[in-house]
């Protein structure tokens, strides 16, 4: 009997079948795949998705309902690329199967995954006057009292489990904190050594803009100079993970041309999942014949904020924090951009600090962009077993380098009952230049306590 044929759908994103060939079907993937972990269905592991694609491509099967849940549930983690032998651009060929998904027209997201997919991709996400509007009305909602009005018992046990969530996802924004803004310029401190180009991003402004304020007078600080282009725009991770690729490269365009005019030696970031975009910018742009090779040059010169200072290690002194600290490794820091020493080496010039090992520090929190709020039961099922290795080594603080994982673990945190603060590990940088200075740390109390050689 002939095999049925699918004609596979026209599209300008697809996934490439020699990249698809590459993978030899060996499974040293599948111990690393948190959905396999937890689901133990082969097609819902790297390489059965990537089974699913290549019948795809070949026209065996077409973009089904089934097809289309196995590359949804996928997080996009990228655990498997560091497992794989042949070295499988997984990241890659998920984006592309998402993109092709999208561009024939054939995506069956429930009502509430089309609202939040038009919400935040067409709405929020691209425009930086909305998200600063979002912000705003967010430091209302906390302050006015309507925050703990929804979460009073009375009123928490009549709201849809779903509307309950979206809530324990948004971080407490201090006031102060909030209204620092970046400035587009910032001059260096002492002998000038060059200038850097900061990517501010487009969540970090409004729920870390602390973070933001640490970086850029940290490498003012080290003696350079940071330009925060105005004119940058949300770097399209988000946008390309879900499948969003012409709006993805429509925004890596905007961001190749507002940093090339500010004329920079290095673009420094803070957010993992923003660096391992930008870093492959040249990727999702290597059928622009115009930009392709700006964006090959822009992506050489981007560097996570811990690679920046193991390149230029910090010149000014930093005073003691003696403080058990868990370092958890954001996915797309570790596996998508290969960055694992850094912030660890980064962390041990601190005086005092003791890096605790944490079992499976490399696994996924669960987060991975807008995942939290699709696949809300699976996340949470991921962040549970991330929550049970960060409680068992006791930390004062537990740190990683990207927004998604740092508003996920702070969750897992409270629901844990963990008194440790969760924060970005420039900050214990910041934090230990302050020492230095005689100046006061924003520790919370519990950390304080340690801080000051005490255990909490």
């Amino acid at each position: 009997m002939a095999e049925t044929v699918v004609q596979p759908p026209r599209t300008t994103d697809a996934p490439d079948y020699r990249k698809l060939m590459e993978c030899v079907h060996c499974g040293l993937c599948l111990p690393t795949c948190p959905t396999y972990a937890e689901l133990g269905v082969e097609m819902d592991s790297p390489r059965g998705r990537i089974y699913l694609m290549r019948a795809v491509v070949e026209g065996k099967l077409p973009l089904s309902d089934p097809y289309q849940q196995h590359i949804s549930l996928c997080l996009g983690c990228r655990a498997c690329e560091t497992a794989c032998p042949s070295g499988v651009k997984f990241g890659q060929l998920l984006e592309e199967a998402r993109g092709q998904i999208e561009q024939a027209g054939a995506p069956q997201h429930p009502p509430l995954a089309k609202w939040l997919r038009v919400l935040a991709f067409k709405g929020i996400l691209p425009h930086p006057m909305v998200l600063r509007t979002l912000g705003d009305l967010l430091l209302l909602y906390q302050y006015s009292g309507l925050r703990a009005l929804v979460n009073h018992p009375l009123v928490a046990r009549w709201l849809p489990e779903r509307l309950s969530g979206l809530d324990q996802l948004l971080p407490s924004l201090p006031k102060r904190a909030y209204r620092t803004h970046v400035r587009a310029f910032t001059p260096a401190q002492g002998e000038r050594r060059g200038r850097v180009g900061f990517v501010a991003g487009c969540v970090m402004p409004i729920f870390f803009a602390q973070v933001n304020d640490a970086t850029v007078q940290l490498i003012s600080a080290n003696g350079f100079e940071v330009v925060t282009p105005q004119a940058q725009r949300c770097c399209g991770a988000l946008h390309a993970h879900a499948g969003e690729r012409e709006d993805a490269r429509r925004l890596a365009r905007q961001n190749i041309d507002a940093f090339a005019a500010a004329r920079v030696d290095w673009i420094v970031v803070n957010a993992a999942g923003c660096g391992a975009m930008l870093k492959e910018y040249h990727e999702i742009l290597h059928h622009d014949a115009l930009l392709r090779g700006a964006a090959k040059q822009f992506s050489e010169r981007v560097l996570d904020v811990s690679q920046f200072f193991e390149r230029f290690p910090f010149r000014g002194p930093l005073g003691a924090l003696p403080l058990r600290v868990a370092y958890d490794d954001p996915c797309h820091l570790i596996h998508g951009q290969r960055v694992k020493e850094e912030p660890r080496r980064m962390l041990r010039t601190i005086p005092g600090l003791q890096l605790l090992e944490v079992k499976e520090a490399d696994w996924c929190c669960g987060s991975a962009g807008i995942y939290n709020l699709l696949h809300p039961e699976l996340s949470r099922q991921i962040l549970e077993r991330k929550m049970q290795h960060l409680a068992a080594v006791k930390p004062d603080v537990i740190t990683t380098g990207n927004p998604g994982c740092l508003l996920q673990i702070g969750i897992g945190a409270k629901q844990h009952g963990l008194t440790a603060p969760v924060v970005h590990p420039i900050e214990l940088l910041a934090w230990a230049s302050l020492v230095a200075q005689g100046k006061r740390i924003p520790l919370e109390r519990s950390v304080s306590r340690a801080h000051q050689g005490q255990r909490p």
